[in-house]
C-alpha cells in the first residue's frame, strides 16, 4: 500500500489539493496498484518554514502586491 506525501506551501487550495490527489492516484492505478490501496497526504507548510538556497521562501518569493 503506498503512502505518498505532498509537501505544498500553504494556500495551495481545496480544488488544487483535489486534483493533485486524484493525479497521484491515477498514476499508482497505471501501475496496477487498485485505487484504494493508495494513500495522499498533503502537507501545507507556511512559505515562512519553508527553506531555499539559504533563505525562507516567503522572503526569496514574496506575495505580490494587488
Amino acid at each position: 500500500m503506498p503512502v505518498v506525501h505532498v509537501n505544498v506551501w500553504e494556500g495551495f487550495g481545496e480544488e488544487r489539493t483535489k486534483t493533485l490527489i486524484r493525479n497521484i492516484t491515477r498514476v499508482f492505478e497505471d501501475l496496477g496498484i487498485p485505487r484504494q490501496a493508495v494513500e495522499v497526504l498533503v502537507h501545507e507548510i507556511p512559505k515562512s518554514h519553508w527553506g531555499i538556497g539559504g533563505e525562507p521562501a516567503s522572503e526569496k518569493f514574496p506575495e505580490k502586491q494587488k
